[in-house]
């Protein structure tokens, strides 16, 4: 029976993953296996492996032939390398002890290799944020200036309609002020023309009147008042 290390999808669409299965070369890709050695998820970068290294060297030592995407992610977990030194071990050309040295030293090498990558991946993930943080503030304070201007601008309409009110209002105060003034003015004028003719008629009635009286005037008064006083009725 032929047997490989393979991957079996899993997970929803268009967000998939799979688990590393040790299979039936004679099985569908997603049908029934043999045992399950770990799970791989590329929807994160970097991308989730979790592989049971022991299990995963053990059947490869067995025959077990992984498909090119398993090979590749037993190559970065260093169970392609550990496989060869094994062999190296079985034949006698490397002793346990080196073999085991020479993969700490590699599986050292490969964690900084992961965690440089690591680090420029954060930067740069960084400098996008801040980059899309930037143009958002810029986006936020362009919005808020426009705002401001828009208050404005209806803060000076009002004050504008405010003012033209006013305006209007005094205009229509002095039109009524001019008009009023105007209309004392004409009864004024109106009075003093009458007052001259009333003056005159006043002036003329009285010498009327003095006429009369004298004219009114007996000569018996006349005579009496020519006479002087009358005597006191004691001495007579």
């Amino acid at each position: 029976m032929s047997v490989k290390i393979r991957l079996a999808r899993r997970g929803r669409r268009k967000l998939a993953l799979y688990d590393v299965v040790i299979a039936d070369a004679r099985s569908p890709r997603d049908g029934r296996f043999i045992e399950k050695i770990g799970t791989y998820n590329p929807n994160v970068n970097p991308a989730f492996i979790n592989i049971n290294e022991e299990k995963a060297l053990d059947w490869i030592m067995k025959g077990a032939q992984p498909t090119d995407t398993a090979r590749a992610i037993l190559s970065e977990r260093g169970v392609m390398f550990k496989k060869h030194l094994q062999v190296g071990v079985n034949k006698g050309a490397i002793t346990q002890g080196n073999a085991d040295k020479k993969f700490d030293e590699w599986f050292q090498n490969k964690e900084k290799q992961n965690q440089e990558a690591l680090n420029k991946l954060t930067e740069a993930n960084n400098k996008v944020a801040k980059t899309k943080f930037e143009a958002e503030k810029k986006i936020n304070e362009t919005r808020a200036a426009a705002i401001i201007k828009r208050k404005q601008d209806a803060e000076a309409a009002l004050a504008a309609e405010i003012t033209d009110a006013g305006v209007a209002a005094s205009e229509k105060e002095l039109t009524e002020e001019a008009e009023e003034a105007i209309s004392d003015k004409k009864t004024a004028e109106k009075a003093n023309a009458e007052a001259p003719e009333a003056s005159k008629t006043e002036a003329a009635a009285p010498q009327e009147v003095k006429v009369e009286e004298v004219k009114a005037a007996s000569p018996a008064e006349t005579k009496e008042s020519d006479k002087g006083p009358a005597a006191p009725e004691a001495l007579k």
